[in-house]
């Protein structure tokens, strides 16, 4: 099983940019695609951005244009760069890997993730 850790979380003014980072030891080497979920207080978990390992990326509509995801193979890291950001992006994010359940050599658990602030 994959560990993540995500950090970068922060708290910024509307407008402002953050970028978050995510560890996963091992997922490059297998060969694993990953993504950003949030959270927001008191709603459900939503997917926000996948990466796939050969670099092909998808976002949700809220936030294409403002947040672009990238990785770094060598570290087994990815990013998600956040610009412009707005109030209704305060939530806590999570990083994980893409895996069809917890028998996929892909497969990681949840992580703390990182809280992001968005002040107006």
């Amino acid at each position: 099983q994959i560990q993540v850790v995500e950090s970068g979380g922060g708290s910024v003014q509307a407008g402002g940019s953050l970028r978050l980072s995510c560890t996963a030891p091992g997922a490059t080497s297998r060969g694993c695609g990953m993504r950003w979920y949030r959270q927001a207080a008191g709603k459900q978990r939503e997917w926000v951005s996948d990466i796939l390992i050969d670099g092909s990326t998808t976002y949700e509509d809220s936030v294409k244009g403002r947040f672009t995801i990238s990785a770094d193979k060598v570290r087994d890291r990815i990013y998600l760069q956040m610009s412009t950001l707005k109030p209704e992006d305060t939530a806590t994010y999570f990083c994980r890997t893409r895996a069809y359940g917890p028998y996929d050599h892909c497969y990681s658990d949840w992580g703390q993730g990182t809280q992001v602030t968005v002040a107006s």
